[in-house]
């Protein structure tokens, strides 16, 4: 499975997501095909441009549970005080993605940040 987990200012656009996803598998050389999901916090569950990128990707929207997000936090590899201080996880992006991969999930590397979206990909394969 392969899975972006996904941060993002209110308000953002379905285009500014969309971007910063293939920015984040740009980094990897992965093809947005090779998505299985899209993940984010429950506190973004009903932002506009997190569900209308899962609809144009015809991806499915999974709202990490919060024990398994914290779970998760323990195994991110940024830390923002912003992201702490809004959700308690030092990393939401991160966090969303290992736990929505689950407990033999890992980052393929540190989030990115990219016109207010936080974007990190997480697998429980091997990149190959």
């Amino acid at each position: 499975m392969i899975c972006a987990g996904f941060g993002a200012r209110k308000g953002v656009s379905r285009e500014a997501v969309l971007a910063a996803l293939d920015a984040a598998l740009t980094m990897h050389d992965i093809a947005r095909d090779r998505l299985d999901a899209l993940a984010t916090v429950p506190r973004k569950r009903d932002e506009p441009g997190l569900t209308d990128a899962a609809t144009a990707l015809g991806l499915p929207l999974v709202i990490a549970d919060e024990a398994a997000l914290q779970a998760a936090a323990t195994h991110c590899l940024t830390r923002s005080d912003h992201a702490l201080s809004a959700t308690g996880l030092p990393s939401a992006s991160e966090a969303a993605a290992l736990a929505v991969c689950g407990p033999a999930a890992r980052l393929l590397g540190p989030r990115l940040t990219f016109d207010g979206v936080t974007c990190a990909i997480a697998t429980t394969g091997r990149q190959s």
